[in-house]
């Protein structure tokens, strides 16, 4: 990357301007910005060519502020100046030692100013006025002071709207950017073309100029090193002109932006930086509408409109698979019926480019996948059982899938697949469900929905009962009554659908019964009332099914305070069957009148002990204590009355 210090002492006047924050690295991605962010592509990319890195704790903190002195940073990283040059010449008071050098280099390129009185204000926070003035009198705007007229904010933010430079940015002239829209703002400039003062600087009466008029126009060059962030672009009027854009004349076209796809065969483009891959990302200024249930020809035909649908070429992909189920022929607005690859779940994605006159339509489908393993990092994979309707590589690495590093045995998970150049389908995104625990059913339809808790839940078209992509037991495939006696997990895709169910495990539902009323009656007695503490914590009166848990009790071993038992049911219902692989310790501490309950989970090797004379539990990662409280009830005896800690 060349030296740039002489050319821009030319390029930059001295006009209030500001930098940006900057450090080196490489674009290794941030714990905390992942796809869901839609500065993403501007973060990982400045990463690695090193005008924006994150925190020493791995963070980018997208939403953190940025200083005057960090912009200072960034403009002096950003523009290769050589900050240790000018080290102590700076002309403020007030910068630290640590920002000294870079905004020392910025304020002798006429990058930065001061706020007047021999102080430069670097702990006032930038806002988008200031910092996109700085970008564009670096692309070659604003050479003049004439060109402010009477308002210098006015006039930066009009010209840089006129620019597209505050494209995907949400802010006003005086907001004070984050460092996610500082990243998006330089990644827009870098994008931008570089413009030379062609206008007329007039004359100048006394202190009066004449006949000025602000014109710019933009760059053009024969090198092909200035065809390589826009792919293509040239100056209509001079054949084989390319543009110049500040990226391209920063990293000596080095940092390149390509037309690809990505895995599901949206429309793409891919940075790189140096010959190494920065990464793939959709290009959503095409994204014209999207969907996440049913689609109908009618409703793609009103989208896009005959003309268009017949004279552009036309693509349609499922997975990253070309498919024909929907096709020009059938974009009609007589055809009011669902395409059967759309529905409740599935993200249907309508992209359009006026340029090269290309629809693409892609349909991504969301699956339930269980871990069978731990992630193996000796190997870097982990071993996934995918529930799709088609053949899907079961093993994922973390060098591909970045989350695959964090699965553990067992986990429910949800994924994207997409076929790969072999015909193969693969695993190409992983996420976590939303999980709604311990619930009961009211209702409920084997094609449709399910009721519980009172909400009404949809299907995803992958979680219907007889789809194989339904990840969970079967007992719902058909309506049956005796299904709603069951408690259940539900697992819901990202779209608020229901991928998945399944029966909760009674062995993982437990409960300590403090207390037992049998009424006493000539006649049968079908529930009685007790009191439980549940793992949680949470204690209260329950009904238990008395026959019902009469038939799992062994003679001789019936129904005992602080007795821990499995159970079934939930609201207030249970049947109990006693739960051998626990033990219950309690002890009175004399005056103090308290029951210290140490609850221990045993494993299958019986290691957990409980030594009574030391009054110690020996557990594991598994265990649960619970401490609760004494009382007493009306017959004078001691109760456990509250739980004190779990």
């Amino acid at each position: 990357m060349r030296n740039l210090k002489r050319a821009l002492s030319l390029l930059l006047s001295s006009t209030l301007v500001l930098g940006m924050m900057v450090m080196g690295g490489s674009a290794a991605g941030y714990q905390d910005v992942d796809d869901s962010n839609v500065h993403q592509e501007a973060i990982e990319v400045l990463q690695a060519v090193g005008i924006m890195t994150g925190k020493e704790n791995g963070d980018f903190d997208p939403d953190g502020s940025i200083t005057r002195n960090e912009m200072a940073v960034v403009m002096a990283h950003l523009l290769n100046l050589d900050y240790d040059y000018y080290r102590g010449s700076h002309p403020f008071t007030d910068v630290p030692d640590w920002a000294a050098p870079y905004v020392a280099a910025c304020a002798a390129e006429g990058v930065v100013a001061g706020i007047g009185n021999g102080q430069y204000g670097g702990d006032q926070k930038v806002t988008a006025a200031q910092a996109s003035l700085m970008l564009m009198k670096a692309l070659g705007y604003f050479q003049n002071q004439e060109d402010f007229g009477t308002d210098w904010q006015v006039a930066t933010i009009r010209q840089a709207s006129y620019i597209n430079l505050f494209d995907n940015i949400n802010s006003n002239a005086e907001s004070a950017l984050t460092r996610a829209q500082v990243a998006q703002l330089v990644l827009n400039a870098l994008e931008s073309d570089m413009v030379s003062f062609t206008g007329d600087k007039g004359i100048q009466i006394g202190n009066v100029t004449v006949g000025y008029k602000a014109e710019y126009t933009s760059k053009t060059s024969t090198d092909k090193k200035y065809n390589t962030l826009v792919s293509g672009k040239t100056d209509i009027s001079n054949q084989g002109q390319y543009y110049i854009q500040l990226g391209e004349e920063l990293y000596e076209g080095q940092l390149r932006k390509a037309d690809d796809a990505d895995a599901f065969d949206r429309p793409a483009y891919t940075w790189s930086y140096k010959g190494e891959k920065i990464g793939t990302y959709v290009d959503w200024t095409q994204m014209v509408e999207e969907y996440t249930t049913a689609v109908t020809g009618k409703e793609l035909y009103n989208l896009l409109t005959a003309n268009t649908i017949k004279e552009y070429d036309f693509h349609y992909y499922v997975d990253g698979k070309e498919s024909t189920t929907i096709k020009p022929s059938n974009m009609i607005s007589t055809n009011a019926y669902d395409y059967d690859t759309t529905d409740n779940g599935a993200l249907t994605q309508v992209f359009v480019d006026n340029v090269d006159e290309e629809i693409v339509i892609t349909t991504i489908n969301t699956y339930m996948a269980k871990a069978d393993a731990d992630y193996n990092a000796k190997r870097d994979e982990v071993s996934l059982d995918v529930r799709a309707d088609k053949r899907v590589n079961s093993t994922v690495k973390a060098a591909d899938v970045e989350e695959a590093a964090d699965v553990k045995e067992g986990d429910m998970l949800l994924v994207n697949v997409a076929e790969n150049s072999k015909g193969k389908y693969e695993v190409a995104v992983i996420s976590e469900p939303e999980v709604l625990s311990n619930v009961e059913l009211t209702k409920y339809s084997a094609q449709k929905y399910l009721v519980a808790d009172g909400t009404q839940y949809d299907y995803a078209m992958m979680g219907k009962m007889t789809n194989i992509g339904y990840y969970g037991e079967k007992c719902l495939e058909t309506y049956n009554k005796d299904a709603l006696k069951n408690t259940y997990n539900l697992y819901l895709d990202a779209y608020g659908y229901v991928i998945g169910t399944e029966i909760v495990d009674s062995a993982d539902q437990y409960l300590f019964l403090t207390g037992y009323d049998r009424p006493m009656t000539h006649l049968g007695t079908e529930t009685a009332e007790a009191a439980a503490i549940f793992l949680d914590g949470t204690m209260t009166k329950i009904e238990v099914n008395v026959d019902a848990t009469n038939d799992n009790i062994v003679e001789g071993n019936g129904y005992t305070d602080l007795k821990a038992y499995d159970y079934t049911g939930s609201m207030s219902h249970y049947t109990l069957t006693p739960a051998d692989n626990w033990l219950d310790y309690t002890k009175q501490y004399g005056d103090r009148n308290t029951i210290n309950s140490a609850s221990v989970r045993l494993e299958g090797d019986g290691s957990n002990k409980l030594n009574d004379n030391k009054n110690i539990a020996y557990g594991n990662d598994d265990s649960i204590y619970i401490t609760v409280g004494l009382g007493t009830n009306d017959y004078d005896s001691s109760i456990i009355n509250g739980v004190d800690k779990v």
